[in-house]
């Protein structure tokens, strides 16, 4: 061997072990509550632009089948991802909701999306059990539909709902027994609801752990404004959080919370995604 493939062949040694492993390996996607203002109105043009800010993908609400195929072609074309849709479970109506649930897994059929799913009871206060039994029994049967269709179904812990905290959607799942159902730890939920105990949090979601959803807050925030921030912004550490998930092993997506943020989507996407960048770089194994 020549002594300029050695050289070569010890740069690139050196260059193999130098050079890091990703340490946030879990792909992040924008939710539609901060992909919308008057420059990006239709999918297309919010597609364009979470793809040119590089973002992995959507995680958008439903609005019926139109506006889906409308995801989907931009989607496609853009080579970009929907990682979850975002729908409701009605307890208190759910022979609508079931209605819908069936519009929305027939239509997802042979994508990999995630049927992101909120619940509510008017009939029944913030993460009571009362009503279990009827959840459980309505979680099955779609769990089951959606099972066919190839998909998973993520409940989605919200502030103010029959499921507002991870424990919540955990003991669902638990109840419910399917493989295909899990949840989903919003961090601004959390800290709305809770914000005391992370790691206990985290350890009643892990065995469930779908999808996680992250944005900049303030540590002592109360309302939404301090609540949901670019990710640049906020006193809250969302890096020992992202710590945590790696050191649980979570490999799946994360979303990122932008509502209620005002202003340009553009712009605060990218201090978002600015913020993201620091915050996987920050994060040691």
């Amino acid at each position: 061997m020549t002594s300029r493939k050695v050289a070569a062949v010890i740069v690139l040694v050196v260059l193999t072990i130098s050079v890091p492993a990703q340490v946030v390996p879990n792909p992040f996607f924008a939710m539609d509550t901060g992909t919308r203002d008057p420059k990006h109105q239709t999918p297309e043009e919010q597609v364009a632009m979470i793809k040119s800010l590089g973002f992995d993908g959507v995680g958008p609400s439903y609005r019926g089948t139109n506006d889906l195929q409308h995801w989907f072609a931009a989607l496609d074309r853009a080579g970009s991802k929907m990682f979850a849709l975002y729908v409701s479970l009605q307890l208190d109506a759910v022979e609508p909701s079931l209605v819908t649930l069936k519009e929305v897994i027939a239509a997802l059929k042979g994508r990999d999306t995630m049927v992101w799913l909120v619940i509510t009871d008017k009939n029944h206060p913030p993460s009571a059990s009362d009503n279990d039994d009827q959840a459980v029994k309505v979680l099955r049967e779609m769990a089951g539909q959606a099972q066919a269709a190839g998909l998973r179904v993520a409940l989605y812990p919200h502030a103010g709902c029959y499921v507002q905290r991870v424990e919540d959607a955990a003991r669902l799942a638990e109840k419910t027994g399917r493989q295909n159902l899990g949840v989903t730890f919003n961090l601004c939920h959390w800290l709305k609801v809770d914000g005391q105990n992370l790691d206990a949090s985290l350890k009643a979601a892990q065995p469930y752990l779908f999808v996680v959803t992250v944005n900049g807050a303030d540590r002592d925030g109360k309302d939404w404004n301090t609540l949901i921030q670019p990710l640049d912004r906020g006193s809250y550490d969302v890096a020992q959080l992202l710590r945590r998930l790696v050191k649980m092993g979570y490999t799946g997506p994360v979303g990122l919370q932008h509502f209620g943020v005002n202003g340009d989507a553009k712009e605060n996407l990218q201090r978002s995604m600015t913020g993201w960048r620091k915050l996987c770089a920050s994060v040691e194994k």
